[in-house]
């Protein structure tokens, strides 16, 4: 016994110590915590005041886009041109938000695409304001219901028709046609617009970069969270075509 009790006494600092740093370190794991999770709220904060200005922009934009047409050459040059580098900064603040934002959980339900296809085409129509494009829906999309999240798709669908209408002029003609394969149901946006620089499409270029184009990181982002893809081919002073590629499995009736 009065070993038992020496080695007590002996232990007991050692104890106490060990007891204090264990303290200690859950103080400091409270704290990181406590950290980590105020800055989780304040990048969430600053994601939705990012994700408004970015809706902000891209009114205006395509507003001052349409409306120069009906300038003189002088003045429609430099309202264009403000227009345009307002769109980009648009589309800066939405590559932001792409790369930043977590993995995206989906609410699936039946969509028949016609009338989504003719939402989405009436939301970009009314940011054109006075400005109008030949919008052209395929018969084919007729009887065709996807299963998928009806915000995310719609959000894909105005950024790549946004895209399409910054693109093109008055009066321009912009396509939309499915494609339907063994595996994959493409629904493909076509314009002949201005089209874009070889250089802006590398092959290597990293997710939510020019590779891309700035305005489809979020579209590009949201189709993939459905399984699919997205691609861009484009000439200078051709135009371009944009794939929104998603799994067959996803298509309910054809």
């Amino acid at each position: 016994m009065p070993g038992f009790f020496l080695a007590c006494l002996l232990l007991s600092p050692l104890l106490a110590l060990s007891m204090l740093r264990a303290r200690r370190l859950a103080g400091r794991l409270r704290a990181a915590e406590d950290a980590a999770d105020a800055a989780r709220r304040q990048a969430e904060g600053r994601g939705r005041c990012l994700g408004l200005v970015a809706q902000e922009l891209q009114g205006p934009g395509l507003a001052l886009l349409s409306q120069s047409a009906t300038l003189p050459d002088d003045p429609s040059l430099a309202v264009a041109a403000a227009a345009q580098q307002m769109l980009r900064l648009s589309d800066d603040v939405a590559e932001y938000l792409a790369v930043e934002a977590g993995p995206r959980r989906l609410a699936p339900e039946p969509l028949p695409l016609v009338p989504l296809l003719e939402d989405a085409v009436a939301e970009v129509a009314i940011r054109l304001g006075p400005g109008r494009r030949d919008w052209r829906l395929a018969g084919d999309f007729a009887g065709l219901t996807l299963q998928a999240d009806r915000r995310a798709l719609h959000g894909a669908l105005t950024q790549v028709l946004a895209r399409a209408a910054r693109m093109t002029r008055e009066g321009d003609q912009i396509d939309l046609r499915p494609i339907l394969s063994d595996d994959t149901l493409a629904i493909v946006v076509e314009e002949e617009g201005a089209g874009l620089a070889a250089a802006d499409l590398a092959a290597g270029a990293p997710p939510g970069t020019r590779g891309l184009g700035f305005g489809l990181a979020i579209a590009r982002s949201l189709v993939e969270a459905h399984g699919g893809s997205l691609a861009l081919e484009a000439l200078p002073g051709i135009g371009g075509r944009i794939w929104l590629t998603l799994p067959r499995e996803r298509l309910l009736a054809a």
